[in-house]
């Protein structure tokens, strides 16, 4: 922790010597961003969340409205029924999307539509055995 400010000594020479220091240390070595050209959105206008938005764009995150999140889930449950490990699995996966699909559609969130209706279990799991037949 820094020490306080000894009292009489003008508050600029005081920061100075601290920043002084701290580079005889070689506290600012090694930093992240050393040598990297500043953001170029400097000229864009002020957005109270820019610190949100760049951190999850850091860490590789999105927020969808509702309705697009559980349409995208369910294109997800699909793909991962048909490459599931056995028909069971594939039926759990369905079963699991459709009880969110329909509790979207009987409550429906703000945004824009789910534009999705329950899959068909029985007609998944039989595509998933036609897939999954012995050749």
């Amino acid at each position: 922790m820094t020490e306080r400010k000894p009292p009489g000594v003008p508050f600029e020479s005081w920061v100075d010597k601290q920043i002084h220091d701290a580079q005889a240390r070689g506290d600012f070595d090694r930093l992240p961003g050393t040598g990297e050209p500043l953001p170029n959105d400097l000229e864009a206008p002020y957005d109270e969340l820019w610190w949100v938005k760049r951190k999850m764009t850091r860490e590789g995150l999105s927020v969808l409205p509702p309705g697009l999140a559980l349409r995208k889930e369910a294109e997800d449950a699909l793909l991962a029924a048909y490459a599931a490990p056995s028909e069971r699995a594939a039926r759990k996966i369905i079963t699991d999307i459709n009880a969110k699909i329909r509790d979207m559609l009987l409550k429906p969130p703000p945004g824009p539509p789910l534009g999705r209706k329950p899959y068909d279990v029985e007609e998944i799991a039989r595509q998933w055995r036609e897939r999954h037949q012995p050749a």
